[in-house]
């Protein structure tokens, strides 16, 4: 963990804070000035430079899809929304009835109903979504076996951004179990602001950053000290692009206090009992990272495990604990989006790792079990096409009545809008001759309706 010495003032985002808040964790760090298996000069040619960036809002628990955005109130009592709808400004469309102020935004929105695929398990569904591969073992703790969206974005673009510094890939909030970078290697994981975990400091003061050669001495003892194989030679030739993300423009823009205090409380500091995190806040943070530079920012919004059995709330009770804090901050967002004009240099996705069964449960009244045939998914900006419902289910919300859409292809309208070629995948691990793991192409292709 890298630790900038300053005085402690308010909390932001994750504990975050103002004037502190750049607590950064050690990979994040080496992340900035290494460049492990082969960022090589041939990789950074086949990148396509595009200035946009994608914000990865993950509901993990799995979100239904009927109370989110296919309420199905024609349907038997039994399979309908429990929170009732809400019409939005679309004609004919609603949405759950918790989410008004997003469903008073639908224009400028997209919501895909036919979002599938066939892992019902927390650890599979997430890996499938995340990773863009169908993993179950993942379910039985085995480690994770493909590069997650932001690994294979920091492995295509670059670990930071080449001007700001900022890094490419960075985590707020919650936990998401399948954001790592599997075979790419550590220096490709999510920089993580809160630098949990780590238990190696280099520490610095303010002034000393103002110091050249006592920077450059601190740097030498941390590459001392870490494993060569990490850093190899590499160090040297990023420790300006490091200093230039600690003193410059990046590093301001993890300093949410910066923003006013309107704009700040339209984005609200709600969270629900099941996730600490304060999704307007992370929101409003992760789009200050995104104008720094960064490709991708991945918050984690849990809760939406809707079960009532084992300490879970029935669907109505959860979605009226967990939707609120999320139906402001996505209205704040869209506004805010828009009044600054970056509804086409940001994407916002946001899903979790399936949606829900149907039919409520008899066995535990009021709640839903896994259903990953049909799957919520919401985007926003990226200069995608707004104001959409994309596909429709079967009339009970069983599965896609029109062509699905898998992880694979929703990767793939990610990478249209950030601008890199979806048929080129990072390479297999090797050692010598022998791949250790093998290439997993996606093969996915972009959502028509959207681009």
């Amino acid at each position: 963990m890298f630790e900038m010495l300053f005085p402690r003032v308010t909390p932001t985002c994750g504990g975050l804070r103002r004037r502190d808040f750049l607590r950064l964790s050690l990979w994040g760090l080496t992340g900035l000035a290494s460049a492990r298996i082969g960022q090589t000069s041939s990789q950074a040619a086949h990148s396509l430079p595009k200035d946009t960036s994608v914000i990865w809002l993950w509901l993990g628990g799995g979100p239904s899809q009927i109370e989110t955005f296919d309420p199905k109130m024609d349907a038997p009592i039994e399979f309908r929304s429990t929170t009732g709808e809400v019409k939005t400004t679309l004609p004919g469309i609603t949405f759950g009835g918790t989410f008004p102020k997003l469903a008073a935004r639908a224009h400028r929105v997209a919501v895909v109903r036919s979002f599938s695929h066939s892992n019902s398990g927390h650890g599979g569904g997430t890996h499938w979504v995340n990773t863009g591969i169908d993993f179950t073992g993942f379910d039985n703790g085995q480690p994770q076996a493909a590069p997650s969206l932001g690994s294979r974005i920091a492995f295509r673009r670059g670990l930071n951004h080449p001007r700001t510094g900022m890094p490419s890939y960075i985590k707020l909030g919650g936990n998401i179990r399948a954001d790592q970078p599997a075979y790419l290697g550590r220096a490709y994981a999510p920089f993580d602001p809160q630098g949990a975990g780590e238990n190696l400091l280099l520490r610095m003061s303010a002034d000393m950053l103002n110091d050249r050669r006592a920077l450059i001495r601190q740097f030498d003892q941390l590459r001392r000290t870490l494993d060569e194989n990490l850093l190899g030679d590499g160090l040297d030739q990023y420790q300006q692009q490091a200093l230039q993300f600690l003193t410059g423009d990046a590093a301001k823009a993890f300093d949410v206090s910066r923003e006013s205090l309107q704009l700040r409380e339209k984005y609200g500091s709600g969270t629900s009992p099941y996730s600490p995190a304060r999704v307007g806040e992370c929101l409003l943070l992760a789009r200050r990272l995104c104008e720094a530079g960064a490709s991708v920012v991945n918050i984690g919004y849990g809760g939406w495990d809707h079960h009532n059995v084992n300490g879970t709330p029935p669907v109505k009770e959860g979605f009226e604990q967990c939707s609120p804090p999320l139906d402001q901050a996505l209205a704040a967002f869209i506004d805010d989006l828009y009044d600054r004009g970056l509804e086409k240099k940001i994407l916002l996705v946001m899903t979790g790792e399936f949606g829900r069964n149907p039919r409520i449960d008899t066995r535990f009244p009021g709640g839903r079990d896994h259903w990953a045939p049909l799957t919520p998914l919401l985007l926003i900006g990226g200069g995608l096409k707004m104001g959409q419902v994309v596909g429709k289910s079967t009339p009970r919300a069983e599965q896609p009545a029109s062509e699905p859409y898998s992880p694979a292809d929703l990767f793939a309208t990610i990478f249209h809008v950030l601008g890199i070629d979806g048929e080129m995948e990072p390479p297999a691990l090797r050692q010598g001759d022998r791949p250790v793991v093998e290439n997993q192409r996606l093969g996915g292709r972009p959502i028509a309706e959207l681009v």
